[in-house]
C-alpha cells in the first residue's frame, strides 16, 4: 500500500511493542506455500461439480429437461432436489434456503440442479445444456415496496426508551414520541445505503470425501465448520458424528463464508454419497457473486429533535434491511443495526424501527460489521444535519451528545460504563490538527470554485459479542509432546486475521516458553464440537480464552508434580523462559529446563493434554421486551478524513486519514493494525466505490471485477497515519484486557462519507447537507453537487432583489 507519511505520523515508530509477532502463517502467505482448499492433495478418482442456475426471479418452474446434461462428455451424475435423502434446506437459522430448487425460484441465479464430472470443464460445459422454462412472476426488488406490501421475512423489531426507561409494553412501542414533537428543532431525512459484495480473493470452495466408517469428510473454506457439519447431516440424514468438517485456513470470509459456505459443502457431500468417490465443488468468481448474498442494502429514515444547542432530545429512526428472499442471518443483522442506531450518542427519548424486507435477490448474509455500520449512518447524517441547521462545526455537535455519566444508557437498556469516546475524540482532534486543518479548508474552498476539500472526524462505538447468546462460547484443546513442543486447537477459524497467532502467543505466554514451540492444527469438529462461527470480532475474545484456561489447568498440573515431585515451596513456581522457577523447601533457587520438566512428568505418568471452556459472562437480550445487555463490552476509534472532489465531474480522492483507535491492552498490535488498516479500507469501498446494479429482472449486473470496484491501490489514502489508544485496557475481564478489532475499524470509514458531504456542502456555504446516498460514487458526487448549485440559484432567484435608487 502506498504511504506518503508524515515525519509526525504514528506509522513511522521504529521500536515495535514486546507483544507485537508476525502471523503464523506470513511466510506462507507471501511465498505461495501456505495451502488453501484448492491446493490440498487431490484423492484419486476425484469429481469436479458445477450448478445450473435459476434464468428467472421468480416463477413457478415449468419444464426442467436434464437429458442433454446427462449424456454430455464427462458427466457422471446430474442431481437434483428428487436426489437429497434427508432435508432440502440450508437455512443458517431459520428455514427457507432449499439446496436446489424444486418447484419455483425466488431469485435470479438460485441452484436449480447440479452436475457432477470428470473434470471441472466438463461439469461446467454440461450444465449449458439444461431446458429451464419458467413462467415468470413480475419480481419484488424494492425494500421499500416490500415493507408497504408486507413482504417481510420476519417481523419487525421495535426498541423504544422514553422517560429514562425502557417501554417494554409490545403494544406502546410503536405510538409517536411526545418529546420529538415538541422539540425546539428538528430535522428529518432518508438515506439509500448500498449492500456490499465480500469479494474474498478465495471464493467459496469444498471438497468432500468418502470417510472411514461410512462417513463424510468435508475439507471447506467456511468460518462455521460446526454449521457445515450440522446442514451435511441434515440433507444426508446422517448423525452430527458421521460427518467431519474441517478448515485449515481461508482467502477471506467478512461473513460472507459464516453461513454461506454450507452450501457449498453440502452440495459437494451429496454429490460423494450419489458417486461414492470424492468431489470438489469450485464456483468461479461470477457464479460465486450471483448465488450467494451480499451486505444488506438498507433504507433509512429519521426524525431528530434537539435543542438551540445541538444537544439530542428525541430520535426516531426506522430502518428497512433488505434480506433477499429468505431469512438467512437477517434477525440478528437488523437486531444489530438497530443497537447501533445511536453509535457513540444518548438519544433521549428514542424509538428505533427495524423491518426485515423481503426482496426476490440472493438471500443477504453476514458482512464485516453484521449490519452496525448501516445502523449508524442515519444518526451521523443527522449530526451533520443538525450542524448545519445551527452553523456549528459537526464534531463540535457529537461532542455535545456523547454518551457520557449520567447520559449512557442506551435505547436498549444497557449502560455504557467506559466513557473513552469523549477523550478519545480529542485526542485526535489534537494529534490530526483538526481546528486549523479545517479553517485551511474552508479558506482553500473560497478560492477554489472546482475543487473543494472536505474534512470530518467521526467516532465509532461497536458493540462486542453475538447478539445471539448461546454462540459466545469457545473451546480449545492442548497437547504437550515429550520434547516439550505444544499442538494447539480451538474453534475459531482462519482468515487471514491472525486468530491462530494470537492463541498461540496466549499458549506461550501462559506455559512461559517460545513462539516456535507452539503450533497450531487445522479447525475440526471431531477436535472440538459444537463450534460457533468465528464472527462478532470475537474470535480471540472466546478461542483464545479457552486456550488460556487449558494452559492454566496444564500449568497447575505441573506445577502440583513439581511441587511434590522436587519438595519445592508453594507459591514460589513459575513458568518462563523456556523453564520452571520456584523455590525449594530448603530456600535455594531451583530451575529446571522446560523440556526436562515435561520429560519427568511423562515418567511420571502426568496427563499432558487438557481441553479449555470460555462463555463470555453478563450478556443477554430479550427481544421480547426490547431490553437487557446484548454485549460484554464496546470497542471504541474515531477517524479524520480529509477528501478532495472535482465538482465538475464527481471524481474524489482521500487526501489524509488520521486514526486513533482502542483496542485495549493489545494482545498484538501490529496484527491489530493491519485490521485497522484493511478494515478503513474496505468501509471506504463499501461508501464510495462498491456499487451493486441489477437490472429489471432481478439480474445482478455487477458480477465480477471489470463491473464491480473493490478499492485499487491508487484508491488508498495518501497520507495514512494510525495510532492505537494506550494506557486504557478493557475494562472488562476478556483475555489479557485486550478488545476485538475485526469489525470496529470498518466504520471508521463513515468519516471519508461525511467528508464528501462537507466538501459538497462547501457550494452552499456550508450552510445546508446534500442528500448523499452510498455507495457515493462519482456519479453520486456529481448529482449531489449540481443538486447543491440548484439549491443554491434558486435561493438567489428567490431573493428579493435590491432596487436601484
Amino acid at each position: 500500500m502506498r504511504q506518503l507519511i508524515d515525519p509526525q505520523s504514528s506509522l513511522t515508530r521504529a521500536a515495535p511493542p514486546r507483544n507485537t509477532q508476525a502471523h503464523e502463517s506470513a511466510v506462507g502467505h507471501v511465498t505461495g506455500r501456505a495451502s488453501y482448499t484448492d491446493d490440498l492433495h487431490q484423492p484419486a478418482g476425484l469429481l469436479h461439480l458445477a450448478v445450473g442456475l435459476s434464468p428467472s426471479a421468480s416463477g413457478r418452474i415449468t419444464r426442467l429437461d436434464l437429458a442433454a446434461v446427462r449424456t454430455a462428455p464427462g458427466v457422471v451424475r446430474v442431481l437434483t432436489a428428487a436426489d437429497i435423502p434427508g432435508h432440502n434446506e440450508v437455512g443458517a437459522v431459520f428455514p427457507g434456503d432449499p439446496l436446489l430448487a424444486e418447484d419455483s425460484v425466488r431469485y435470479h441465479g438460485q441452484p436449480i440442479f447440479a452436475v457432477v464430472a470428470s473434470s471441472l470443464r466438463a461439469a461446467r460445459q454440461a450444465v449449458t445444456k439444461a431446458i429451464i422454462e419458467i413462467d415468470d412472476a413480475a419480481p419484488l426488488l424494492d425494500p421499500v415496496e416490500a415493507i408497504a406490501t408486507h413482504q417481510t421475512v420476519l417481523p419487525k423489531h421495535v426498541q423504544r426508551r422514553e422517560h429514562n426507561r425502557v417501554v417494554v409494553a409490545e403494544e406502546q412501542r410503536d405510538k409517536p414520541l411526545a418529546r420529538l414533537e415538541s422539540a425546539p428543532l428538528q430535522v428529518a431525512g432518508e438515506l439509500f445505503i448500498g449492500g456490499q459484495e465480500h469479494f474474498y480473493l478465495e471464493g467459496q470452495i469444498a471438497m468432500a470425501e468418502p470417510w472411514e466408517d461410512d462417513g463424510i469428510r468435508v475439507l471447506t473454506s467456511t468460518q462455521h465448520p460446526s454449521e457445515v457439519q450440522k446442514l451435511v447431516a441434515e440433507v444426508l440424514a446422517l448423525p452430527l458424528h458421521a460427518v467431519v468438517a474441517e478448515v485449515r485456513r481461508m482467502g477471506g470470509g467478512f461473513g460472507g463464508k459464516e453461513s454461506q459456505a454450507a452450501a457449498v459443502g453440502v452440495m459437494a457431500a451429496l454429490a460423494v454419497v450419489t458417486t461414492g468417490r470424492p468431489v470438489k465443488f469450485r464456483m468461479p468468481r461470477e457464479t460465486d457473486m450471483k448465488v450467494t448474498g451480499k451486505r444488506h442494502p438498507f433504507h433509512n429514515r429519521y426524525q431528530v429533535g434537539f435543542d438551540h444547542s445541538g444537544v439530542i432530545q428525541a430520535a426516531r429512526i426506522e430502518l428497512i434491511g433488505d434480506c433477499g428472499h429468505s431469512p438467512d442471518l437477517s434477525a440478528g443483522v437488523v437486531d444489530r443495526a438497530m443497537f447501533h442506531a445511536s453509535n457513540a450518542y444518548y438519544l433521549g427519548d428514542s424509538l428505533v424501527i427495524g423491518h426485515r424486507a423481503k426482496t426476490n435477490t440472493a438471500s443477504n448474509t453476514a458482512f464485516r460489521g453484521f449490519g452496525g455500520p448501516q445502523g449508524m449512518l442515519p444518526i451521523e447524517n443527522a449530526i451533520d444535519d443538525i450542524a448545519r441547521t445551527l452553523n456549528l462545526d459537526p464534531l463540535e455537535v457529537r461532542k455535545r451528545n456523547f454518551y457520557a455519566p449520567g447520559r449512557d444508557v442506551t435505547h436498549y437498556g444497557q449502560q455504557v460504563e467506559q466513557h473513552l469516546i469523549l477523550p478519545l475524540v480529542e485526542q485526535l482532534e489534537r494529534d490530526s490538527d483538526y481546528r486549523t486543518r479545517r479553517q485551511q479548508i474552508a479558506a482553500y474552498n473560497r478560492t477554489s470554485p472546482i475543487i473543494k476539500r472536505g474534512l470530518a472526524l467521526t467516532p465509532v462505538q461497536f458493540g462486542i459479542s453475538f447478539t445471539a447468546p448461546h454462540l459466545n462460547q469457545g473451546g480449545a484443546m492442548l497437547r504437550i509432546y515429550t520434547d516439550g513442543s505444544v499442538l494447539a486447537n480451538h474453534g475459531g477459524t482462519e482468515m487471514g486475521q491472525g486468530l491462530h497467532t494470537k492463541v498461540c502467543q496466549v499458549v506461550a505466554r501462559e506455559l512461559g516458553i517460545a513462539l516456535d514451540d507452539v503450533r497450531i492444527s487445522a479447525t475440526r469438529t471431531d477436535k472440538i464440537p459444537n463450534t460457533s462461527p468465528t464472527a462478532a470480532s470475537s474470535g480471540a475474545d472466546i478461542n483464545a480464552m479457552a486456550a488460556r484456561r487449558a494452559a492454566l489447568t496444564l500449568k497447575e498440573r505441573l506445577f502440583e508434580f513439581a511441587r511434590r515431585h522436587y519438595d519445592l515451596e508453594e507459591g514460589t513456581l513459575a513458568l518462563e523462559d523456556n523453564a520452571l522457577t520456584a523455590t525449594t523447601l530448603a530456600g535455594a533457587p531451583f530451575r529446571l529446563a522446560w523440556a526436562e520438566l515435561i520429560q519427568q512428568a511423562y515418567l511420571n505418568r502426568i496427563s499432558l493434554a487438557a481441553e479449555g471452556f470460555y462463555a463470555t459472562p453478563k450478556i443477554g437480550y430479550d427481544p421480547t421486551t426490547a431490553r437487557g445487555r446484548p454485549f460484554f463490552y464496546y470497542a471504541y476509534g474515531a477517524a479524520a478524513t480529509e477528501v478532495e472532489i472535482d465538482t465538475l465531474s464527481g471524481e474524489h480522492r482521500v487526501r489524509r486519514v488520521d486514526i486513533l483507535h482502542d483496542v485495549g491492552d493489545s494482545l498484538n498490535p501490529a496484527i491489530d493494525r493491519g485490521q485497522i488498516e484493511g478494515g478503513y479500507i474496505q468501509g471506504l469501498g463499501w461508501l464510495t466505490t462498491e456499487e451493486l446494479k441489477w437490472n429489471e429482472r432481478g439480474q445482478l449486473m455487477t458480477s465480477g471485477p471489470s463491473t464491480y470496484k473493490i478499492p485499487a491501490y491508487s484508491d488508498a489514502p495518501i497520507d495514512f497515519r494510525v495510532s492505537l489508544l494506550s494506557g486504557h485496557p478493557n475494562s472488562e475481564a476478556t483475555i489479557y484486557r485486550s478488545k476485538a478489532v475485526g469489525e470496529p475499524p470498518l466504520m471508521l470509514a463513515i468519516s471519508a462519507w461525511a467528508a464528501l458531504r462537507d466538501a459538497i456542502a462547501s457550494l452552499d456555504g456550508y450552510r445546508s447537507n446534500p442528500r448523499l446516498n452510498t455507495p457515493a460514487t462519482p456519479e453520486q458526487v456529481l448529482l449531489a453537487c449540481q443538486a447543491m448549485r440548484a439549491q443554491v440559484a434558486n435561493q438567489a432567484a428567490a431573493a428579493p432583489s435590491e432596487e436601484l435608487p
